[in-house]
């Protein structure tokens, strides 16, 4: 959006902003008016975080702005009514501007300054009369001076000294004979840009959910939830006395626990005024956080919960504590990170825009909330950034960091697969028109890389990033092949820049493209896969991939998901898959027939498991499966972030398969209404709002009956597949509420009396009963793989397996009468 912008960008005369603490400068302008306008608009931006004023009063409630955007392509412009603000005769503009993402430090290696020197404010006032419009703004006339805010940093806190707060400041006739001369900041002002990307604000306020001491004496509070933020304090003592707060996630041994934030001290300074309570919270920083250590008494605490000011739409609930639970650490990860820009973290010397992690919680993060605004933002710095550096970068906005150049998957193929999940989502092909350009350049550029053969086999991979099993210190090591999963990830990539070109009417392209992911599905096949569905690559994230890809045909998708069911099993139902695989395994399964199978995956709570973090007291998704060990150590490997959302993509299954709510056309006009009961839940709940308005899909199993009840908005169609129905039976509907109620099948729930004498073949159909049998014989023979029995056993039965044991324990049997007995 375009617009006359007349202002100049000012920055102090004075040093600042090029060493680490130097003070947030403060800007004073004053201008006359002989007239009340009609409209005041006041357009506010700046290189740093800028808080700004009119005769006193703060502009707005947003909070950290602009955020955080391509700042050399797009820096995002506030706008604001302040009719009611402007006074006739002189009139005071002020702002104060910290270092923030332009200037302060910024990524793991701790350098400043990746955009500017110095921080740099930009205001423009428009005053409309009846017959003119009148400018004030930003220009040589305003001075800078130095208050109360002597040090300010997003990783490190802000140091706050209320003596030295200039009363006054921003109101018209202050004494500004001590300040400086501004100096004129040169930027360009085509970069400029009013977009619809949501406001960073003060959402929520949480109270302390406890007050405790710990063992050293200080005073620790419990928030009770890892948020992103920082407190809100009212204090009482004397003139100079100094409150230092310090933020961490987790405590270890009743210490506030810092491994986890690396470098970033996550340390807010406040100095008394003296003279009665004071209330006082930072502007200029934010932390990731649970627990709160203060080094003097205080009066009041209140965390302030920060993020991008989304609508939310999505809801989920059923039966199990555990799962609702590890549903709500996934919302509150997303809200932690969604703070301007889709991060990684928000507590760490790090909180960078990665582009695998939002691309493999796309579909999660559509689902909870509207993020059209954010993500719209993002992906046009995504391809302000890629035209510039002829790729697309590992984290965006990009900063200075030792990153890989080339392609990498579920990385750098997000300029595709986010526009078509929001495209899913929303149905709006105007998504994909925006995006166009930037998919379609990418997925030309990794045409102009692949081999002879058609496969993605050269350059760096992430691959299966932090897959359970890699070495500590190589979280890409993972069992599955890197270069298996850049070629499944093109498959993927390609199919959909086929399928946009195709909507957009690029026929050309669309006939380019649809050849091109053929011929990259073929070479997947000529390499990897056997003509029976077997993999090259035994992992459950190889197998996940091609039954999701659409790389197999039926027959070999059939068979890959037993192979699937059979590693899922022997792995004892625990995790074994990292970012690329995790949010396609459980869909994987549940899709080729075995949701016994994903459900004793999804409720697994040792480690690592999806659950294992919940039992541990977890209120947000870990980056790691085992950030905090079982033990209760941090795992040590300096990438232990309690605060990540990208494996909590599982969610996205949660939503379709458990709540049973996915789109058949995309923005839901049509829908599917499909739940797949089990792992013991007796009812699931899911809500969420369409573009169409909200849909509500419920079912309870109660008495040998189940209930199902849909709400689908006026204009939309649904399909439901009644869950367990003893007729398998599929209705459509149309907008309006809906409900069925029918008896379950007689042997649902039913579950036969096993003995020594079943034969293995039976009760190995059985997965949850499998699973308790094989959890005994590995107890008592720890480090011996249970798989599935052979053909050969499947007569067998455990008393014939015990007799080949030489003296079999009696506690071994009595394990064993249990698991028989007791399905987990």
């Amino acid at each position: 959006m375009s617009h006359a912008w007349q202002a100049d960008f000012i920055t102090p005369s004075f040093r600042t902003g090029s060493e680490p603490g130097d003070p947030a400068p403060y800007f004073r302008g004053e201008f006359t008016t002989y007239d009340v306008p009609n409209r005041a608009t006041l357009y506010v931006t700046a290189l740093g975080i800028v808080e700004p004023y009119l005769n006193g009063c703060r502009v707005g409630d947003e909070v950290l702005a602009p955020g955080w955007t391509s700042y050399q392509h797009r820096l995002r412009v506030s706008r604001y009514d302040v009719t009611d603000l402007v006074r006739p005769g002189p009139n005071a503009l002020g702002a104060i501007v910290g270092e923030g993402w332009a200037v302060g430090r910024l990524g793991f290696e701790g350098k400043r300054n990746h955009y500017v020197e110095r921080p740099a404010l930009f205001l423009q006032l428009e005053l409309e009369y009846d017959d003119r419009t009148e400018i004030a703004g930003t220009d040589r006339s305003f001075t800078a001076g130095t208050g109360a805010i002597l040090a300010n940093s997003l990783y490190d806190g802000q140091t706050y000294d209320a003596r030295l707060d200039p009363d006054g400041w921003n109101l018209p006739g202050f004494d500004d004979s001590r300040w400086s001369p501004v100096e004129l900041f040169d930027w360009d002002r085509e970069t400029l840009t009013l977009d619809t990307a949501p406001p960073i604000r003060r959402i929520e306020e949480l109270p302390p959910a406890e007050v405790m001491t710990a063992p050293s004496g200080k005073t620790i509070v419990d928030f009770g939830q890892n948020i992103s933020g920082w407190v809100r304090l009212t204090v009482t003592g004397e003139a100079g006395q100094t409150v230092t707060l310090r933020h961490a996630e987790v405590l270890t041994k009743g210490e506030l626990a810092v491994e986890t934030l690396r470098t970033a001290e996550a340390t807010d300074r406040y100095t008394l005024r003296g003279g009665g309570p004071e209330t006082w919270e930072p502007r200029f920083t934010f932390h990731g956080f649970r627990y709160v250590e203060a080094d003097q008494p205080f009066d009041a605490i209140t965390a302030v919960v920060v993020h991008s000011d989304m609508t939310r739409t999505g809801w989920f609930e059923t039966s199990d504590p555990l799962l609702n639970q590890l549903h709500s650490n996934v919302v509150w990860s997303m809200r932690d990170n969604f703070v301007g820009v889709p991060t990684d973290c928000p507590q760490r010397d790090e909180r960078l825009g990665w582009t695998g992690d939002i691309h493999a919680f796309a579909p999660t993060a559509s689902f909870l909330y509207d993020v059209r605004g954010v993500l719209s933002s993002w992906l046009a710095d995504l391809a302000a950034e890629q035209r510039e550096k002829g790729h697309v970068p590992c984290v965006v906005p990009a900063v200075d960091m030792p990153m890989p150049t080339t392609p990498t998957a579920l990385w750098s193929d997000v300029a595709v697969g986010l526009p078509w999940t929001l495209y899913r989502e929303y149905g709006d092909l105007e998504i994909l028109r925006q995006s166009y350009d930037s998919m379609a350049a990418f997925v030309r550029d990794m045409e102009s890389r692949l081999d002879e053969a058609g496969l993605w086999s050269t350059g760096f991979q992430f691959g299966d990033w932090l897959d359970p099993d890699a070495p500590m210190n190589n979280p890409a090591g993972g069992k599955t092949d890197p270069h298996l999963v850049a070629s499944a990830f093109l498959c993927k990539t390609t199919a959909e820049m086929a399928q946009t070109a195709k909507l957009l009417g690029q026929e050309a392209d669309a006939a380019h493209f649809a050849a091109l992911a053929e011929r990259v599905r073929d070479a997947f096949r000529r390499e990897y896969v056997t003509p029976a569905g077997r993999l090259a690559n035994e992992t459950a994230t190889a197998y996940a991939l091609a039954i999701m890809f659409g790389i197999l045909d039926q027959d070999q998708r059939g068979r890959a998901g037993e192979r699937l069911a059979k590693l899922v099993a022997k792995a004892g139902y625990k995790i074994s898959t990292g970012f690329a695989g995790t949010p396609f395994v459980t869909e994987a399964l549940s899709s080729t027939g075995h949701i016994d199978e994903a459900y004793l995956l999804l409720m697994e709570t040792g480690c690592p498991s999806f659950l294992y973090p919940v039992t541990m007291g977890a209120t947000t998704i870990w980056e790691r499966w085992d950030s905090i060990r079982p033990d209760g150590t941090i795992n040590p490997s300096g990438m232990t972030s309690l605060n990540h959302y990208a494996l909590g993509a599982v969610a996205a299954w949660l939503h379709r398969v458990v709540g049973g709510l996915s789109p058949i056309e995309p923005g839901y006009r049509t829908m599917r209404v499909a739940p797949q009961p089990g792992g013991g839940l007796t009812h699931a709940t899911t809500t969420h709002d369409t573009v169409h308005g909200r849909v509500r899909v419920a079912w309870r199993i109660a008495e040998g009956r189940m209930q199902v009840d849909v709400t689908i908005p006026s204009g939309t169609e649904a399909e439901v597949t009644l869950p367990l129905h003893p007729d398998a039976a599929v209705v459509k509907v149309t907008g309006g509420s809906h409900s069925w109620q029918y008896d379950l099948p007689e042997d649902h729930g039913v579950r036969p009396d096993y003995t020594f004498d079943t034969p293995l073949g039976t009760i190995a159909q059985d997965r949850a009963t499998w699973r308790s049998l094989t959890d005994a014989f590995g107890k008592h023979f720890p480090g011996v793989p249970f798989d599935e029995p052979s053909p050969d056993t499947l007569d067998l039965t455990l008393s014939a397996v015990l007799d080949m044991i030489p003296g079999a324990s009696a506690e071994l049997r009595a394990d064993l009468s249990a698991a028989l007995s007791t399905p987990a």
